[in-house]
């Protein structure tokens, strides 16, 4: 994956709307969901659920498929995890003594982290 790509997907997901449709879709998994039920559960006019849907789908983080009337939208799982693999390839610059904090989900928690306050 290229950076361009990887900053177009992070760049996507920048977006209080745009990262909750996509969290939303995971939760669903391959199947996905139709663009009503995402509105809703969202609480997007039509109109607005559509701009965002199409900045994830041109960022390769979302899938559209249409049955009958309907459409379709699906996580790219793929993709993500391409994105990650990218961010996370140089992870300890090769010290194979740290493979477990460059696994997703494997890296120790910090607690009472400071906020960054803008």
């Amino acid at each position: 994956m290229k950076s361009v790509e990887v900053i177009a997907a992070l760049g996507a997901l920048a977006h209080e709307h745009r990262l909750a449709i996509y969290r939303l879709l995971v939760e669903r998994g391959p199947e996905g969901l139709p663009a009503g039920v995402i509105a809703e559960k969202i609480g997007l006019a039509p109109s607005s659920l559509t701009f965002h849907v199409q900045a994830l789908e041109r960022a390769g983080l979302i899938t559209r498929r249409r049955a009958s009337r309907q459409l379709f939208y699906a996580p790219d799982f793929e993709t993500m995890e391409d994105v990650v693999k990218y961010l996370n390839k140089n992870c300890c610059q090769g010290d194979t003594g740290c493979t477990t904090a460059c696994t997703p989900g494997s890296a120790p928690k910090v607690r009472n982290k400071p906020r960054r306050v803008a």
